[in-house]
């Protein structure tokens, strides 16, 4: 497979009532061409979210942003653009980072930021912490190339985002 150079052609899923934002590195192959976030039918980021949330799963686009919308979470990547092959995250290069700081800035209900997975936490501290005051919690990887994590396991750590939403399911306290 080829690498070639590749612009993130999403936009960010926020609004004002947004509290949270969840980052990714940058869409898989499957992601681009289903046009939105998460579109590998084996990621479980719209599985484990729904469950979390304790919803339905949403099967369309639409229905994937209400249930963001709904219950005041965003999502984006950490990367604009870059050089890829195929979804690979390990060949990423040419990193050029998102405008995040910028949208911190724009929605200032935004209270956490978490990392779908250990690149997106690793790119947003070298290209994004030094110019915000926002820092980022790392969640594990829902790809299905994180196969050492069960879709109960990756609840244990994901539930931690409820402690940011008003819906304080599942959390101590």
């Amino acid at each position: 497979m080829k690498e070639t150079h590749v612009t993130h052609e999403f936009i960010p899923i926020v609004d004002h009532n947004t509290k949270i934002l969840i980052l990714g590195s940058f869409p898989s192959v499957k992601s681009r061409e289903n046009a939105f976030y998460y579109g590998h039918p084996q990621n479980r980021f719209w599985k484990l979210l729904a469950s979390i949330l304790e919803c339905d799963v949403p099967a369309t686009i639409e229905e994937k942003k209400e249930m963001l919308r709904t219950h005041g979470v965003g999502i984006w990547d950490v990367i604009e653009s870059c050089d890829i092959t195929g979804s690979s995250d390990s060949s990423i290069r040419n990193v050029v980072p998102a405008k995040i700081p910028e949208l911190l800035s724009d929605y200032p209900n935004i209270q956490a930021v978490f990392a779908n997975g250990r690149l997106a936490e690793k790119l947003y501290k070298k290209y994004i912490d030094p110019r915000t005051e926002v820092r980022i919690t790392a969640l594990p990887s829902t790809s299905p190339a994180n196969a050492a994590y069960s879709l109960d396991r990756l609840r244990e750590h994901w539930e931690k985002i409820l402690i940011h939403l008003d819906d304080k399911r599942g959390v101590d306290g």
